[in-house]
């Protein structure tokens, strides 16, 4: 049969606190929250939080927290790892196939710089290592960029 009158506003003043809910939810989570995280990093991390972006010469030139794979595609750069699953890796092995150390050979020949002075390079730019945890790893922008601003005359015409 039909519900009655009283049934109905039962059910509809489930409905508004429920609705309430929901928005300050939104509100509160999907709004204030990201804000105000995002508000604290600027403050706090604000290299980070910006994306750790790369310079040269004054003037941004990536990120070395993501590098697409298309960025560095001439023999004298180094490249990023095939097996990098996302493209955007910017890390490479300091040893290894693909690594660095396997690299400097090629982009040595490529442009004319010894391979010991690329070597150098790339030993002070190794990352990751902790005490015995982790790989050491070369960042693909970093040492381009460093390549790019130390030898501006090999690699004016890659930096139009």
């Amino acid at each position: 049969m039909g519900e009655s009158n009283t049934d109905q506003k039962r059910k509809s003043s489930h409905v508004r606190p429920i609705v309430a809910i929901a928005v300050v939810s939104l509100l509160l989570c999907g709004i204030l929250f990201p804000l105000v995280v995002t508000g604290v990093a600027q403050l706090v991390f604000p290299y980070q939080a910006n994306g750790e972006l790369a310079s040269l010469d004054g003037h941004t030139a990536g990120s070395v927290i993501g590098v697409n794979s298309t960025d560095y595609t001439a023999p004298v750069f180094f490249h990023l790892r095939n097996d990098s699953a996302s493209g955007f890796d910017p890390d490479i092995p300091l040893q290894g196939l693909g690594s660095a150390d396997s690299q400097i050979p090629g982009i040595s020949d490529a442009t004319g710089i010894s391979a010991s002075t690329l070597q150098a390079i790339v030993n002070q730019n190794v990352e990751g290592v902790w005490w015995v945890f982790g790989s050491p790893y070369v960042n693909v922008q970093r040492v381009n960029l460093i390549l790019i601003s130390e030898f501006p005359l090999v690699y004016a015409n890659y930096t139009a």
